[in-house]
C-alpha cells in the first residue's frame, strides 16, 4: 500500500485576493463533518487578508474548534484566511483529497498539530507532514464515486431526521403558545397588544413579572473566588439550557455565611440565563444536590404569588423564538437580559395556572423524548458517515464490492 507525505502531492496556496469584490467564504458557512454550504449564496466581499480559491482546491479550516470543517469549492472565489487553500497535483483527484480531510484520521492529525491556548490552529508546515495512502488516481475516482453516492444516501436520512426535529420544535412552540393564550378563539378574547400573542381569555389580566415573582441576580466572580475557605457548587449559564440543568462541570467559589441564603438555589426555583447566546434559557431546578448556589450570570426567579415559575419560563421559550428580546433592542455585541428588564417584562395572568402548566409540560415531556432519540439517530448517522468516509480512504474497504448495507433507508 502506496503511502506518502500529504505536501508531496499536495500544494498549499497562499495567494491573497486582489482586493476587488468577490464571493467569500467564511467560517460559519460551512457545515461541520459535510462541508456544505449553510447558505445559498456567498456575499461579495472584498475582505482584507482574503485567500483565493478555484474549483479543485480543497479548503480546510486551521482553527481547532471547527477542523470537521472542510470544503470543495466548485466556483471561484476567496476565503479567510483561516482557511487552508489545498491544491492538489495531478496524483491526486479533488474530491479523494477532500473526502481525506474529513477522515477521522486526518482530522486526529490536525488536532494533535494545534498549538495555542486561546484558539487552537494547525499550520500547513505541521499537517503537511500526515502520511496518507496514495492508490491510483482510477482508484481514487471509484473511491470519491463510491462516496459521493453513500454520503448522499446518509445525508437525505439526516436532511429527513431534522425536518422531524423542526417539525416537533414548532409543535412545542404551538403547544406553549395554545396555554399562554388560554386556547382562545381569535376575536373572542381580550387584546393584548403583542402581534406574537394578539389574545388571551377576558378573565385573566397581564401584570408585571416583579408582582408575582421573585428575582435576584447571581453572585459576582472575583480575583478570590477560589481561594477562600468556604468553596461551594455554583451554577453559570453554561449550565442552564432550555427546560434542562446539567451539573457535569460546576466550578466552585467562596461564599460568605452572609451570602449563603441570598445565593443558594432550592427545588423549585427558576434560573434564567442572563446574557451571552443562550439568553433567557431557562429551567427549573430540581434540587438534586443538597446545596448549590448561582453565579452574576443567571437570574433565580421565585414563586410569589398563584403563577407557576414554569409559566415563565415557557413564557420565555416562546418570547425568545418570536424575537421579542431582539425587537426590544436587548441585543447587542453580547445580548443581555438585565434584572431589570425581566422585573418589568409583563406577562399574561392566568386564573388555572397550575394545570395549564401541568398538561403543557406532560405534552412538551413526550416531545422532547422524540427530539431527543432523534438527536443519538443523528449522532450514530454522523460516525456512520465519518466511519465510512476513513475506511474508504484509508484502504480498509474494497468499494467495487462495498454498498451501504446497515444504513437505514
Amino acid at each position: 500500500m502506496t503511502s506518502v507525505r500529504v505536501k508531496s502531492i499536495v500544494q498549499n496556496s497562499v495567494t491573497k485576493s486582489d482586493g476587488f469584490p468577490q464571493p467569500f467564504l467564511s467560517l460559519e458557512d460551512l457545515e461541520g463533518g459535510t462541508g456544505r454550504l449553510l447558505v445559498d449564496g456567498l456575499p461579495l466581499k472584498a475582505a482584507e487578508d482574503s485567500i483565493e480559491h478555484r474549483p479543485g482546491d480543497v479548503l480546510f479550516s486551521k482553527l481547532r474548534p471547527y477542523l470537521a470543517k472542510s470544503h470543495l469549492p466548485g466556483k471561484p472565489g476567496t476565503g479567510t484566511g483561516e482557511l487552508l487553500v489545498l491544491r492538489p497535483s495531478a496524483q491526486i483527484d479533488p474530491r479523494f483529497l477532500f473526502y481525506v480531510t474529513l477522515s477521522h484520521p486526518w482530522l486526529e492529525w490536525a488536532n494533535a498539530t494545534a498549538y495555542g491556548t486561546k484558539m487552537p490552529r494547525t499550520a500547513w508546515e505541521l499537517l503537511s507532514e500526515y502520511r496518507m495512502w496514495l492508490p491510483s488516481v482510477e482508484e481514487q475516482r471509484r473511491i470519491a464515486d463510491f462516496l459521493d453516492a453513500e454520503t448522499a444516501r446518509i445525508d437525505t436520512l439526516a436532511s429527513r431526521r431534522s425536518k422531524q426535529t423542526e417539525a416537533m420544535a414548532e409543535r412545542e412552540l404551538a403547544l406553549i403558545a395554545d396555554m399562554l393564550s388560554g386556547s382562545v378563539e381569535s376575536g373572542k378574547g381580550q387584546l393584548t397588544g403583542w402581534p406574537w400573542l394578539p389574545e388571551i381569555p377576558i378573565n385573566w389580566s397581564i401584570g408585571p413579572v416583579y408582582a408575582y415573582f421573585l428575582t435576584e441576580l447571581g453572585k459576582m466572580l472575583n480575583v478570590g473566588r477560589a481561594n477562600g475557605r468556604n468553596q461551594l457548587p455554583y451554577l453559570r449559564n453554561a449550565n442552564v439550557h432550555w427546560y434542562e440543568i446539567t451539573i457535569d462541570d460546576l466550578a466552585t467559589m467562596d461564599f460568605a455565611a452572609d451570602e449563603v441564603r441570598r445565593y443558594s438555589v432550592t427545588r423549585g426555583d427558576l434560573l434564567i440565563c442572563e446574557g451571552g447566546a443562550g439568553v433567557a434559557e431557562a429551567a427549573v431546578w430540581d434540587g438534586r444536590l443538597q446545596e448549590c448556589y448561582f453565579q452574576k450570570s443567571l437570574h433565580r426567579v421565585r414563586r410569589a404569588g398563584p403563577v407557576p415559575v414554569e409559566w415563565l419560563m415557557y413564557w420565555l421559550r416562546l418570547a425568545k423564538a418570536c424575537g421579542v428580546f431582539e425587537a426590544e433592542g436587548n441585543v447587542a455585541t453580547i445580548p443581555h437580559l438585565t434584572g431589570e428588564q425581566l422585573r418589568r417584562y409583563r406577562i399574561p395572568i392566568p386564573i388555572d395556572g397550575d394545570s395549564l402548566v401541568e398538561r403543557t409540560s406532560e405534552e412538551i415531556s413526550r416531545l422532547t423524548s422524540v427530539r431527543t432519540k432523534l438527536s443519538q439517530a443523528q449522532a450514530l448517522l454522523a460516525e456512520r458517515r465519518q466511519a465510512l468516509i476513513t475506511a474508504a480512504v484509508t484502504g480498509q474497504i474494497d468499494v467495487s464490492t462495498a454498498s451501504g448495507r446497515g444504513i437505514e433507508k
